[in-house]
């Protein structure tokens, strides 16, 4: 059965230990300003955490996932965008270059990646095509030796920093016999002409994340930029998100964990009718619910983290990976929706009030319940799993 091993505890503490000196001071003002920390990456970087699933030979740990998710809920737990950089950092910018990519491209774009000196994004997404990623409208067709892409991509992390060296963009690339769309992941360079980054956009959270819309024109790339096997992006892009719901399911236990400890805090301190507010069930009974989330969450994170680290040993199926995954992700994202809420309860006029960190953390939750697949999407990957018929 799965287990956090010393390793990963003490790993924690130093994850810990630099989320509340490096961070923590700095991320009110931050999130004032809606900027994102340029500086920060490297220093990320320098701590290993880019490169924690990455192979020595690009300069990486060569660890295990478990520990990425760890990371990941630590800095969730200072905060969620500096959380959500990491997360889709590793999980939408190196990882499909380290799992598709040629040796070409690996030599080429993962040392940077790894050390924090360049992230990379992932363009799925796109105006009219979000769950329903089969229906992308971005095409791209050879031209001799180029591709050539035009379409445009929305909601992008990790598009437009200053560090940003490239972007995974799929495409159609043609039709399958079945009349189905062929679609292709394709590696474009930040500055390559035909390719625009649009304005940042104006979020209900995450301000210090950053993210953009992306719009290509003509935009030509090198045929060997293409990653894999060309028309196998749907079954690349598909492999890469069940990763990454875990890896939102642990920045959601940040969240909840937060949360318990702000709370708690507050109930012991904040005083009404002449007592601590936590001696009143009122109070008492939603804190008791957040440990209950905190653990629960915990537990199905890690449990789908472990599962992932045992299927890349061979030890496991895809599919008992993507169930857990899915499972986290619904119970553990809706689990942080719900304790925002409480905590921002507990807090009262406090609550609303950007002096307090519930505040920040009560608009960054919502978008776990969307990203990386909504829970809706989630549920209906646990009903295919359970044999349920589909529509």
């Amino acid at each position: 059965m799965f287990e956090l091993s010393k390793e990963h505890e003490d790993f924690r503490r130093v994850v810990r230990d630099f989320a509340e000196a490096e961070v923590e001071p700095h991320i009110a003002q931050w999130t004032r300003d809606h900027h994102f920390p340029v500086d920060l990456v490297p220093t990320m970087g320098d701590l290993g955490l880019f490169g924690l699933v990455v192979p020595e030979e690009f300069g990486g740990a060569g660890g295990d996932f478990t520990s990425l998710c760890v990371a990941i809920e630590e800095l969730g737990r200072v905060d969620q965008s500096v959380g959500i950089t990491l997360s889709a950092g590793v999980g939408l910018g190196i990882n499909p270059i380290l799992t598709y990519g040629s040796p070409e491209q690996k030599d080429r774009w993962l040392p940077d990646l790894v050390a924090g000196r360049a992230l990379a994004g992932f363009g799925l997404t796109e105006p009219d095509a979000g769950s329903d990623a089969g229906a992308s409208r971005t095409r791209a067709r050879l031209d001799g030796e180029e591709w050539v892409i035009d379409g445009a991509k929305a909601f992008i992390t990790n598009s437009g920093t200053p560090v940003t060296s490239v972007v995974t963009v799929t495409a159609r690339t043609g039709t399958n016999d079945d009349g189905s769309a062929r679609i292709s992941a394709i590696l474009v360079p930040s500055g390559t002409e035909g390719f625009t980054v649009e304005p940042a956009y104006d979020k209900l959270g995450w301000w210090v994340s950053d993210t953009h819309g992306l719009t290509f024109s003509g935009c030509r790339v090198p045929a060997a930029n293409l990653l894999g096997e060309e028309g196998q992006g749907f079954r690349q892009f598909l492999k890469t998100l069940d990763d990454g719901r875990i890896a939102i399911s642990a920045l959601a236990v940040g969240c909840i964990q937060r949360m318990l400890e702000e709370t708690t805090a507050y109930a012991k301190t904040r005083t009404a009718f002449g007592k601590p507010i936590g001696a009143n069930q009122g109070v008492a009974f939603p804190i008791a619910d957040l440990a209950v989330m905190a653990e629960a969450a915990r537990a199905l994170t890690y449990k789908a983290a472990w599962l992932k680290d045992e299927q890349e040993a061979g030890r496991r199926s895809v599919a008992e990976v993507k169930q857990a995954a899915a499972v986290a992700k619904v119970y553990s994202t809706e689990a942080a929706n719900a304790a925002t809420r409480i905590a921002t309860q507990v807090f009262g006029g406090n609550g609303f009030m950007e002096e307090y960190p519930v505040a920040r953390f009560h608009r960054d939750a919502k978008i776990l319940e969307i990203g990386e697949g909504t829970s809706e999407v989630q549920r209906m990957v646990i009903g295919r799993h359970l044999g349920l018929p589909t529509a």
